[in-house]
């Protein structure tokens, strides 16, 4: 990432200068991003191939009013902790929500691991409607609050399994070690989730953004909003021209003109119906 590039990233958070490499700027850096750019999933929804290289993630989120998912947005935001001089690398993730078996699953997450002083933190900004929106420690078994939620990280068979408060359940998302990955790593995993007819991904319209105080989430057919001590409002959506509309006003996507976009969108409402 090179400093134009950088301070265009800092401006859309935000910032008009470069913070320091500390907690209190990696804590800011990651609310800031859950709130600017949203998970979507618009480019596997039609079924196409997503480009993880460092440019075409940049074009597509500083450039095209677009959002990603983890390997877009988890990648983006790794080069802008590298570049600010933050100890900063990729680890992988093996999914784990909603399964019911032990069944071992791809690692086919992206999140970022950071030291600051001699404390390690696992980061995410790309895990859709359930990503935790402040660094959580690795030495910690407790719950750990975060601006939406609270997390907590329990060992289990030597990986650490990440675990969110739900109306007072814990329920697991992912697990994870600390093996480095290589770039090649992130190919394989993002080509699978994109591409492999086993992928949840496909075919899916989910979007998710989270700001100040709320949540929105986009999924199943449906719109929600979640505001804090508050009950979430669920609406579904209607038609293809009620999707774009929450897409462009919910989350602030540059919906791309498409020729296949509409009818994608109609297809995905018939499947969530």
């Amino acid at each position: 990432m090179d400093l134009h590039t950088r301070n265009a990233y800092l401006a859309r958070l935000g910032l008009a200068a470069p913070p320091p490499p500390t907690l209190a700027t990696l804590a800011l850096l990651q609310a800031r991003h859950n709130a600017t750019f949203p998970f979507e999933t618009l480019t596997t929804l039609l079924r196409d191939a997503v480009a993880i290289d460092l440019p075409s993630v940049q074009h597509k989120l500083l450039h095209q009013g677009r959002g990603g998912y983890c390997y877009e947005l988890n990648g983006l935001f790794l080069a802008l902790l590298q570049q600010l001089g933050f100890d900063a690398r990729a680890i992988a993730a093996r999914v784990v929500m909603g399964q019911t078996d032990d069944a071992p699953t791809p690692r086919t997450h992206m999140l970022v691991l950071v030291r600051i002083g001699a404390v390690d933190y696992s980061v995410d900004v790309g895990f859709g409607g359930n990503t935790p929106t402040g660094p959580l420690r690795l030495d910690n078994r407790f719950a750990q609050a975060t601006p939406h939620a609270r997390y907590r990280l329990d060992l289990h068979d030597a990986d650490y399994l990440l675990q969110v408060d739900i109306d007072g359940e814990w329920r697991p998302l992912y697990r994870f070690d600390l093996q480095p990955q290589a770039a090649i790593d992130h190919v394989v995993g993002n080509w699978y989730v994109c591409t492999h007819p086993h992928s949840s991904f496909p075919g899916q319209l989910r979007a998710a953004l989270a700001g100040p105080g709320w949540r929105r989430t986009l999924g199943g057919g449906a719109y929600t909003v979640h505001r804090s001590g508050q009950p979430s409002e669920r609406r579904l959506l209607t038609d293809v021209d009620d999707v774009l509309a929450v897409l462009r006003d919910a989350f602030g996507i540059t919906v791309p003109a498409h020729p296949r976009l509409r009818e994608a969108i109609a297809a995905w409402l018939r499947g969530a119906a």
